[in-house]
């Protein structure tokens, strides 16, 4: 519980949004693509689509595809090299199940004793298309976690350290943790599909109120959610959203995003303070040389420069998962010691190096203070001046992962 003077900030300080890019790697082409993506978006090196925007935007993986796709057993040793490097740096931070043609409980241990014997570690899992080892029987149509079954595999997955799970769930609204708001949606110049999509997403929470199971994450608008696996397996599940006007399987790939990343989507997300793990497919591109055209580009240049102004928290989803749980999760007192604000905070955080990343207090103006978390002082706490609410605040540094070098 906060004391008189001290109030936990929703978001990392000094931003009042936050954005994941979680990009299913759906028919990208080859690795070489794959890694392309990747530095543009999380460098500033000059790359085939000009200098790199110098963001934090994750991919996904999975093994067992048809060879025309790239997957870690279709490449090479040099592509899946690739793909441990960037799992150990955080740029690969989910499994997007464990591929069309992994079939049995075989194909699923197999995967994660590689991943194991590589030190590599995955905590977010998202279904892919109708897989078999997808977790949601409904949309998803899997048996990933339906013991007895020849695809079962969530025992081992949780084994392996899988956390946060997506099983189809997408929404049109933009902005999550936030009280669902429906502008933005319809679009003038494209009445008839923005109204369509208007009206599925309004139906969506309708149903939701009135207790349906399918649709029960759209109401509240929370990101996440604590749930049990068929099996019994304790997960947290979260909800992703596409805010394009044609709904939320329009413009949801690499040559399209541009559409998406709209300077009108991007200040509704500011203005509503909300967080957001947009849903698309990078690897969906007509040129695997140069992945993104000119209005891709923009579009993600359009999102750094609202990185840079301090607006938006651009980061993985990992990141943005393990941030929204520390936060829910968070237990904190304070008191005063003569003229100095002591804030101690409490979590079951002893196994995730980054799970306090970011977390913010608002402070009295011009007061010392000092942060201890579970019993240990923060040395190098930051005392932020004010923001747009006037108040100033000290928080954890939210560091950047570091993008490897091949």
């Amino acid at each position: 519980m906060s004391g008189p003077d001290v109030q936990l900030r929703r978001l990392p300080y000094p931003y009042r949004a936050m954005l994941a890019i979680c990009s299913d790697l759906d028919e990208t082409p080859d690795h070489p693509a794959y890694w392309e993506i990747a530095r543009f978006l999380n460098t500033t090196q000059d790359t085939p689509m000009g200098p790199g925007v110098g963001l934090e935007v994750g991919n996904t993986i999975y093994f067992d595809m048809p060879p025309d796709q790239f997957a870690y057993w279709n490449t090479d040793d040099a592509g899946r090299a690739m793909v441990q490097s960037l799992i150990r740096s955080g740029h690969v931070d989910c499994l997007h199940s464990f591929g069309d043609l992994a079939t049995t409980r075989a194909h699923a241990a197999r995967s994660l004793d590689e991943l194991t014997r590589h030190d590599c570690y995955l905590k977010v899992w998202i279904d892919h298309a109708v897989a078999p080892t997808n977790l949601d029987a409904d949309i998803m149509k899997g048996h990933g976690d339906e013991p007895g079954h020849a695809a079962y595999h969530a025992d081992l997955t949780a084994q392996y350290g899988v956390r946060f799970v997506w099983r189809g769930r997408v929404t049109s609204v933009i902005g999550q943790d936030v009280p669902a708001r429906f502008g933005g949606l319809f679009q003038a110049s494209h009445p008839v599909a923005s109204l369509r999509t208007l009206a599925k997403e309004r139906v969506k929470h309708r149903l939701a109120r009135q207790g349906n199971a399918k649709y029960a994450m759209h109401a509240p608008n929370r990101v996440t959610r604590p749930v049990r696996l068929r099996d019994g397996t304790p997960a947290t599940e979260f909800i992703r959203c596409n805010p394009h006007w044609g709904g939320v399987s329009s413009c949801d790939t690499g040559r399209e995003i541009g559409q998406v990343l709209t300077a009108g989507v991007l200040r509704r997300l500011v203005q509503r303070e909300g967080v957001c793990i947009l849903y698309t497919h990078l690897g969906k591109v007509d040129d695997p040389r140069v992945p993104f055209d000119a209005a891709a580009v923009s579009g993600f240049r359009r999102l750094a420069e609202g990185r840079d102004r301090g607006e938006i928290l651009v980061c993985t989803t990992r990141r943005l998962l393990g941030y929204v749980a520390a936060r829910d999760a968070l237990r904190f007192t304070t008191r005063r010691e003569a003229d100095t604000v002591v804030i101690e905070a409490e979590g079951d955080w002893h196994a995730e190096p980054l799970a306090c990343a970011g977390l913010s207090f608002y402070v009295p103006q011009g007061a010392d203070c000092r942060l201890l978390i579970n019993g240990r002082s923060v040395e190098n706490a930051r005392r932020n001046p004010a923001d747009h609410t006037g108040r100033a605040s000290v928080s954890v540094p939210w560091p950047s992962l570091e993008f490897p070098s091949l």
